[in-house]
């Protein structure tokens, strides 16, 4: 096992939640539906503190990843939600244990 893992930290400007999480909510959709290299697209908010999401994404291979940046609901998202943000922080790892996975 080998995937590509992204997680995303947005910190999002006062007041922008409810904008942000319909448009990161359709993205997560979206990736997940149609993009056949996109295995998982979560978004996650903390318990306490606003104005953050976290987004935690598993694609087959760098490859499907950089499809995924070239999706018109991608362009979409990007385009719409850069005013909503005020900082973006982006992690990469590999996946190299699925616990939920049968040895």
């Amino acid at each position: 096992m080998s995937a590509y893992v992204i997680m995303v930290d947005f910190r999002l400007r006062p007041g922008t939640m409810a904008s942000f999480r319909r448009l990161i909510d359709d993205n997560a959709r979206a990736s997940a539906k149609f993009e056949l290299g996109c295995q998982r697209f979560d978004v996650l908010v903390p318990k306490e503190g606003a104005d953050r999401i976290m987004v935690y994404e598993i694609y087959d291979d760098r490859a499907a990843f950089e499809a995924h940046l070239k999706t018109p609901h991608f362009a979409s998202f990007n385009t719409a939600s850069a005013a909503l943000v005020s900082a973006k922080t982006v992690f990469e790892y590999m996946l190299v244990c699925d616990g939920a996975a049968a040895p």
